[in-house]
């Protein structure tokens, strides 16, 4: 059991590693950050704090500590999934928005300028 706690704990470590070297080198934005590094943060805390994690497996109906870390940590990395989902898609809605009223000030544009060699012309 140990070792697979020590096994989590390395895990998050690396994710909290991994984000920010993202953050620094540009590849993730500071905002979308906040939420994995307070995820793997939780992650190795829940990991190293023996007696809450032996509260927990009770609370969740299971014998084995390990097995309650990874329900409590998976039920938080699907939040947080859950967040970034809800984020890509506003993000695609907006892009829809934007692309349709690109298209119509250059149908606008279009028509000016027609007018307006139409009138030149004439």
């Amino acid at each position: 059991m140990d070792r697979v706690l020590n096994i989590i704990a390395g895990f998050s470590l690396v994710l909290i590693a991994t984000v920010l070297a993202s953050v620094r080198r540009e590849h993730i934005r500071v905002e979308y950050s906040v939420s994995w590094l307070v995820a793997g943060a939780a992650l190795f805390l829940l990991s190293q704090w023996r007696a809450f994690d032996r509260q927990l497996a009770v609370a969740l109906g299971t014998s084995d500590v390990a097995v309650a870390l990874l329900m409590a940590s998976g039920a938080v990395f699907v939040m947080v999934l859950y967040r970034l989902s809800l984020r890509i898609s506003g993000l695609k809605d907006s892009n829809i928005k934007l692309a349709q009223r690109v298209a119509i000030l250059e149908y606008r544009l279009d028509t000016l300028d027609e007018k307006t060699k139409t009138a030149s012309a004439g």
